[in-house]
């Protein structure tokens, strides 16, 4: 019995050394991956996976000055007004969700947090994926900074099937580069995506046409708020 018991504590305490060790090299190798992005555009966790099924991607990585500052006004906006006030986290917006019987919800999710999510996480909503992404938008406001968060963003965001990144969503939708946007057509990308895959920005429904009026209107009112982002 002793020895059953010895030998089940001694399976315990390599199971636990497992975890740990595995935790510490993901750990680790998160933080290189941060170090790399920094400099270097990633790919999106989705283009990875249409990669490996063969599928095609469209993404032309571009510097976040070749493209129009309409959009990333747009896109605050839309997405996340108080992106220069907080440090990657909007912890205001995320206790108002945090008691939502849904679950949790894109309100309480800043640009940061859907930018980490979209280069190191998975699709989806839960609670797991949500608890990650906290210290991974701490860590990417801290080591890249406002500008670079904006321009990782701006270059994996998906805006179509296949389509990733302001350039290639731009001259998808519209034949042009991206730095060419005019204020109506960022309003329109903005308004695609919560859901890039059922809304078109070529082709707006109703709906998308309302939401991209809604936010063209926010757009001098952000102007200001952008402070962060200026060079």
């Amino acid at each position: 019995m002793r020895g059953a018991r010895r030998n089940g504590g001694g399976l315990a305490q390599r199971v636990a050394g497992l975890i740990l060790l595995l935790t510490i090299v993901g750990l680790a190798l998160v933080l290189l991956l941060a170090l790399v992005y920094s400099a270097l555009t990633p790919p999106s966790t989705l283009m990875l996976g249409r990669w490996l099924t063969g599928q095609a991607v469209q993404r032309t990585s571009v510097p976040l000055e070749a493209i129009s500052p309409h959009l990333v006004q747009a896109v605050i906006a839309s997405e996340d007004q108080r992106f220069c006030a907080h440090r990657g986290v909007d912890w205001a917006a995320l206790r108002d969700v945090v008691d939502d019987e849904e679950g949790p919800s894109r309100g309480a999710s800043t640009i940061t947090m859907q930018t980490v999510k979209n280069v190191f996480l998975w699709p989806g909503r839960s609670y797991l994926r949500k608890g990650l992404e906290i210290p991974l938008a701490m860590l990417a406001d801290t080591l890249w900074g406002k500008r670079r968060v904006m321009e990782v963003y701006l270059n994996v965001a998906e805006w179509g099937e296949g389509i990733f990144g302001a350039q290639a969503a731009s001259r998808h939708w519209f034949g042009k580069d991206a730095r060419a946007l005019t204020r109506g057509e960022a309003a329109l990308l903005a308004a695609t995506l919560p859901n890039p895959i059922a809304r078109s920005a070529g082709k707006p429904s109703r709906g998308v046409r309302a939401a991209a009026a809604r936010i063209q209107a926010r757009l001098g009112q952000v102007e200001g708020l952008m402070g962060c982002l200026r060079g």
